[in-house]
C-alpha cells in the first residue's frame, strides 16, 4: 500500500495535507524578510563608515565628490555658453539672414552689369 501511495504523490495525486504547514510557511517567509532586513542593515551601515572613510581622504587631499564635479562642470558649460564665440543651432541673432541676402543682390547686381544689354533688359525685368 505504502507503494502506490508514493506512486499516487508523483504522478499528481493529492497530497497529504500537513495541517500546519501554512503556519510554517509563513515563519519561514518572516524569517526570511528579517535575514533580508539585518543583511541590507549590515551593509547599509558598512557602507556608511565607508563614506566616512572616503570623505576623510576627500577633505585630506582637497579631491571633490563626483556629484559635486559634475554639478561644477554643468555650471563651468552653462556659464561658457553665455560669453562663448559659438552659438547654439536653433538661436540665429537677429539680423543674420537679412545680410546673407543682401549680399546675393549685390553680387548679382554685379554680374548684370557686365552682360550685354538685351540681357540686363531680361534679368531686371
Amino acid at each position: 500500500k505504502g507503494a502506490t501511495k508514493d506512486m499516487g504523490k508523483m504522478l499528481g495525486g493529492d497530497e497529504e495535507k500537513d495541517p500546519d504547514a501554512a503556519k510554517k510557511e509563513e515563519e519561514r517567509q518572516e524569517a526570511l524578510r528579517q535575514q533580508e532586513e539585518e543583511r541590507k542593515a549590515k551593509y547599509a551601515k558598512m557602507e556608511a563608515e565607508r563614506e566616512v572613510m572616503r570623505q576623510g581622504i576627500r577633505d585630506k587631499y582637497g579631491i571633490k565628490k563626483k556629484e559635486e564635479k559634475e554639478a561644477e562642470a554643468q555650471a563651468a558649460m552653462e556659464a561658457n555658453a553665455e560669453g562663448s564665440l559659438t552659438r547654439p543651432k536653433k538661436a540665429i541673432p537677429p539680423g543674420c539672414g537679412d545680410e546673407e541676402e543682401e549680399e546675393e543682390e549685390s553680387i548679382l547686381d554685379t554680374v548684370i552689369k557686365y552682360l550685354p544689354g538685351p540681357l540686363q533688359d531680361m534679368f531686371k525685368k
